[in-house]
């Protein structure tokens, strides 16, 4: 095998690790279809194409590949993501743990046995502590919260 076929194959061989590293960083298939793409390359440079052979054959290859199996990834993929733990809290009742002040930066409350950062919904709404309140959303560590309703 000569030098250039070589150096050929070590090229595809990149292409393939770069595509599969990028890959497994973003989980999402964007460029899993190259590293095929980069395979059959590495086999035409093996064999002794061409290097533009080798370069039509990875782009056909790849192109092909998402053509064919990004629609058919699209059907199959999950359509109702759960939400996020978080996500899961609004709308539950909490008890206010520490008194609910956005003037004083105060308010701590528990919901389902995990303790949370308190803000009230609407600006100038107080909560005492021990008071029974509804998670209106959660932004981050920060529960913001309204009057339970009946």
């Amino acid at each position: 095998m000569d030098h250039a076929a070589t150096a050929q194959m070590v090229l595809w061989g990149i292409v393939f690790v770069l595509a599969a590293i990028l890959e497994a960083a973003t989980l999402q298939l964007v460029t899993i279809w190259f590293c095929v793409g980069a395979l059959a390359a590495f086999i035409a440079a093996a064999l002794g194409f061409s290097f533009m052979a080798q370069a039509i054959l990875f782009t056909a290859v790849s192109v092909i590949l998402l053509c064919v199996t990004r629609p058919l990834l699209r059907k199959i993929r999950v359509q109702n993501v759960p939400a996020m733990n978080a996500d899961g809290e609004v709308g539950k009742l909490a008890i206010v743990t520490e008194s609910i002040d956005a003037v004083r930066d105060t308010g701590r409350v528990r919901i389902g046995g995990v303790n949370w950062r308190a803000r009230p919904e609407t600006e100038g709404e107080t909560f005492a502590e021990g008071a029974s309140v509804r998670v209106a959303r959660i932004e981050g560590t920060t529960a913001f919260v309204t009057a339970e309703t009946p």
